[in-house]
Formats: C-alpha cells, structure tokens, sequence
C-alpha cells in the first residue's frame, strides 16, 4: 500500500516580518538624522585623504582682547604679522594657521587677520569653543 503525497514540500522564506523591520530601521534613521545638531558653525577646515590623525604641524595665530598678536606664543606686532607669519609658514604654504580670537571684539579685527590669508593665499580656520 503505497500512499502518495499530494503535496511535495518546499522551502520558504516567511518575509512578513523583514518588512516590519525595515520599516522601524527607517524609522530609527529619520530621527537620529533629524536629531543632529543644527546650529553647527560651518568653517572651511582642512582636507585629509584618510581618517586617521596626522602630524601635519598647524601654526597658532591668537589674539588677544587687547588687539595683541601672538603667532605661536611669540607676541608679533599687527604690522609685522604677514611677514613673520609667511616666513613661519615657508614656502610650501600647506600649513593651517588656526586663528583664535575673543568673541568680543568686532568683526573688523578678525576680517583684517584673514585678509592676510586672502591675500597669500593661505588656509585659515577659526577655533570656536563649545557650549
């Protein structure tokens, strides 16, 4: 007595659930990209080819609340900045200067420092602080 089956049995894959999942994994991506920080300043800083951190030498511009310049912790009067600041800098000009300057002082005095990176064409960055 030989008894035949019907059906043969097949493999399946049950999807119900995946698209559940998907769902929630866009959902969950949505809200953290939404919760990203909007009030970031938006500063042009330097390029890197990879992620990893590097040696690259930055050169410090400070200025202080009383219109002092230091390049470096070497106190340069405003006249003499460009010169000094291009003899530091040398003749390959890919050195950062990181300028940081108080949040009180007007806008002109931080105009005329990065003129002098306009000028040579130099990368300046502007250190900010967080909250």
């Amino acid at each position: 007595m030989a008894i035949k089956r019907n059906k043969r049995f097949q493999a399946e894959v049950a999807t119900s659930s995946l698209s559940d999942i998907m769902f929630f994994l866009l959902l969950f991506f949505l809200i953290i990209s939404t919760l990203a920080n909007p009030n970031v300043i938006k500063m042009t800083l330097p390029k890197a080819e990879s992620n990893e951190k590097t040696n690259k030498q930055l050169i410090s511009l400070s200025v202080t609340e009383d219109k002092k310049f230091y390049l470096d912790k070497q106190e340069v009067a405003f006249d003499e900045l460009e010169a000094t600041l291009l003899t530091k800098i040398g003749p390959e000009q890919d050195q950062t200067v990181v300028v940081r300057i108080p949040y009180n002082l007007q806008v002109q005095d931080l105009v005329d420092v990065l003129q002098i990176g306009v000028r040579n064409n130099l990368k300046f960055v502007i250190a900010t602080s967080g909250k």
